[in-house]
């Protein structure tokens, strides 16, 4: 006991400053897991969730059989791959093209140009793209000039999936790469130096000293965002949704939304449930197969 008192002691200010942020975390992350029960229940508001009855795996049955979950499920599979395979590379591609740049006045304007949209909403960046590529838009203005037919590309289906996936990229990418510069920065300058002498060009020295420098920050900051694999971006996407392209843009995080409103809570808590367990498999199966690769890499 005179141990832990003498350790509280030493690192109290370390402990106080911890507390307020621990306590947030417990707040909103642990305390509503409560609310999970309701996957398994017949809600009923007079009873409240623990007296309710049990239903078992009864609306997980309704879920799948019901209308909408599959389409739901298929399209935010669909999105999340797309994001995996090309936002995910984005910022990486950035740090390392920046990094060759010698100029620190045209490094700094095109890294404080790429940060910009992480600070505002989508509200705004949707409100943006829909003013630019809506039908009267400056880009069908362009195109009408060039002698074109106009597109309405915020409303055509088959162009949704292409917006979100640019549309990430703009609004991510610069703040994303903060963490890939910082990773650059801390590479040992006498390997260039040693490659150099070698006889290495600039893209041996980055094929053979940057990536493999980078690797295992890009492993961490993959397994990091898999588990979040199906949460491909509510704000964004409801904001970019529009009537023609809700069949393509119904995602999870939208599905839950409705079934909210409808006041169907077991059905939007046991959607919300599924997405957090396919998340918590995937990080484990990918933490696996990463340290199958080389043991001293992943999160564990």
């Amino acid at each position: 006991m005179s141990e832990l008192l003498k350790s509280y002691k030493t690192h109290r200010a370390l402990i106080i400053m911890f507390l307020p942020g621990f306590l947030v975390f417990l707040l909103f992350r642990y305390v509503p897991i409560y609310g999970l029960l309701l996957a398994f229940k017949d809600y009923r508001v007079l009873e409240g969730i623990w007296a309710s009855p049990w239903a078992g795996l009864d609306h997980y049955k309704q879920l799948i059989n019901g209308p909408g979950f599959l389409s739901a499920l298929r399209n935010t599979a669909v999105i999340a791959i797309l994001k995996y395979v090309f936002v995910f590379p984005a910022p990486i591609v950035l740090a390392l093209l920046l990094n060759e740049v010698r100029k620190s006045w045209f490094k700094r304007t095109i890294q404080t140009v790429t940060y910009l949209p992480h600070f505002f909403s989508w509200v705004i960046l949707a409100s943006l793209l829909f003013t630019f590529l809506s039908a009267d838009g400056a880009m069908n203005e362009i195109i009408k000039m060039l002698g074109f037919e106009p597109i309405n590309w915020v409303a055509d289906p088959n162009k949704f999936y292409g917006l979100v996936v640019l549309s990430d990229i703009w609004a991510t990418v610069g703040w994303s790469s903060i963490i890939y510069f910082a990773a650059l920065a801390g590479i040992d300058p006498s390997l260039y130096e040693a490659a150099i002498v070698d006889g290495a060009s600039r893209w041996h020295q980055v094929k053979n000293i940057t990536i493999p420098s980078l690797m295992p920050t890009i492993i961490t900051m993959l397994l990091l965002s898999i588990g979040n694999f199906l949460n491909v971006g509510f704000d964004q996407i409801y904001n970019l949704t529009t009537a023609p392209t809700m069949g393509v843009a119904d995602i999870l995080d939208t599905f839950v939304l409705r079934k909210l409103v409808a006041m169907d809570y077991e059905l939007g808590t046991a959607a919300g449930f599924f997405t957090s367990v396919v998340g918590f498999i995937l990080v484990f199966t990918a933490n696996r197969l990463v340290k199958l690769y080389d043991k001293d890499q992943g999160l564990w």
